[in-house]
C-alpha cells in the first residue's frame, strides 16, 4: 500500500537522516560496546571516550529517545535490541555493516549529481581505507551470517553433492549449504584478494577438506569444473545487464544437466517500482557503479532463460532487507 503523504510526514521524512546520523554516531564512538558491561552515567561515558561531557550527554539522551537506550535515574543502559545488535563481539553484531552505510552516506547527499550525470560517485579507491575497506568485508560477513542458515533451511540441496560459490566472498552460504547438507562439497570462487578471508573462515568452521576457494575475475576468466547446483548471492546487482548476462551463461556452462541454478537478489516486482528496499538499493548502485542496478523477477527470469535454464521459479524465502531467490534448472538436452 503507498503511503498517504502530507506536509508533516513529509517533513518527517526529509529530516529522517538526524537519526541515521544518531545511530552511526553511537556505533562509531562505541558507546553500546561501552554501556554492554553496565550502565553509566554521562560523565563516566564521556571519560571512558575521552569526550566533552555535553556531547556525550545530548547523544546518549537522542539515543533514548530513538529506544535504544533507557535512562535509569542518572545511569544510561542498554536495551535489549542494542545489547544484541549493536555491541562489538556479539553473535548478531551488526555495526560493520551500519559503518559501511555510514561511509556510503557521502555519496547519497550528491545523489542528485549521480542522477545528472548517470556517473558513479564512489570508486574502489574508497575501499583502500583500511577502516571502510574492514567496514564493508565485515558487514557482508555478518549480514549474510545472519541469512545463511535460513537460507539454508529454506533451498532443498539434499540431493545436490557440488557447489559452485561464485563471488562468494568468504565462503558463508556454501559454508551454511555444506553444514545444513554433509554430502555437499564446494567451491568458493571469487577475487585472489578474497582468499586468506575466505579459507580462514572455511577453517573454523571446520570445512576445510569440503570446502575450497578458487581464485576467479567472473568477468575476464573461464570457469573451471562441473558442478550440480550454482549459487549467486547478491553479485549481479553490481553488473549492468550485458555482464548479468555473460556470468550467467557462464554459469550455466558448468552446471550439470539437470543441475540447479540459484540467483539471491534484491528483486523488484515487474513494473520496477517496489519494493522498497530493491528500489532505493537500485539507486545505491546508480551512485557506486557505471552500470549495476537491482533487477525484476521478470529481468531474471529472462536472463535465465536464455542461458538454457527451464523449471525458473521464485523460492519461498524472502530475506530480512526483501531479498529473495529464484531458480532454475539446467536443460537435459
Amino acid at each position: 500500500m503507498k503511503p498517504t503523504w502530507h506536509a508533516g510526514s513529509l517533513l518527517q521524512l526529509a529530516g529522517s537522516y538526524w537519526q541515521t546520523f544518531t545511530l552511526h554516531a553511537g556505533v562509531k564512538l562505541r558507546l553500546f560496546t561501552i554501556l554492554s558491561d553496565g550502565a553509566l552515567t554521562a560523565p563516566e561515558a564521556a571519560a571512558r571516550i575521552n569526550a566533552p561531557i555535553r556531547g556525550v550527554a545530548t547523544l546518549l539522551h537522542a539515543l533514548c529517545a530513538m529506544g535504544l537506550l533507557d535512562k535509569q535515574g542518572e545511569r544510561f543502559a542498554l536495551v535489549d535490541a542494542a545489547r544484541r545488535y549493536l555491541v562489538e563481539g556479539a553473535e548478531a553484531y551488526i555495526g560493520h555493516m551500519i559503518m559501511h552505510h555510514h561511509h556510503l552516506s557521502g555519496s547519497w547527499a550528491r545523489l542528485d549529481e549521480a542522477v545528472r550525470t548517470c556517473s558513479p560517485l564512489r570508486t574502489g579507491a574508497s575501499f583502500e581505507d583500511p577502516e571502510q575497506r574492514e567496514a564493508f568485508l565485515m558487514g557482508m560477513f555478518n549480514n549474510a551470517m545472519l541469512q545463511a542458515p535460513a537460507i539454508a533451511e529454506a533451498v532443498d540441496l539434499g540431493s545436490r553433492t557440488k557447489l559452485l560459490d561464485l563471488g562468494g566472498g568468504p565462503g558463508t552460504y556454501a559454508i551454511h549449504f555444506c553444514l545444513k547438507n554433509p554430502k555437499l562439497e564446494a567451491v568458493v570462487a571469487d577475487l585472489p584478494t578474497t582468499r586468506p578471508f575466505a579459507e580462514s573462515t572455511v577453517a573454523r568452521f571446520g570445512l576445510s577438506q569440503r570446502i575450497r576457494f578458487a581464485a576467479v575475475d567472473i568477468l575476464t576468466d573461464d570457469l573451471d569444473g562441473s558442478y550440480d547446483v550454482v549459487w549467486l548471492s547478491h553479485l549481479l546487482h553490481a553488473l549492468g545487464p550485458d555482464e548479468c548476462r555473460q556470468v550467467i551463461a557462464k554459469a550455466a556452462a558448468v552446471l550439470e544437466p539437470g543441475g540447479k541454478l540459484l540467483i539471491h537478489e534484491f528483486i523488484l516486482n515487474d513494473d520496477l517500482d517496489g519494493p522498497l528496499f530493491p528500489a532505493l538499493f537500485s539507486l545505491n548502485m546508480l551512485l557506486g557503479t557505471a552500470h549495476g542496478q537491482s533487477y525484476s523477477g521478470f529481468q531474471l527470469r529472462t536472463m535465465l532463460a536464455e542461458a538454457g535454464i527451464v523449471q525458473i521459479t521464485r523460492e519461498p524465502y524472502s530475506g530480512p532487507t526483501e531479498s529473495g531467490i529464484i531458480s532454475g534448472i539446467r536443460d537435459r538436452k
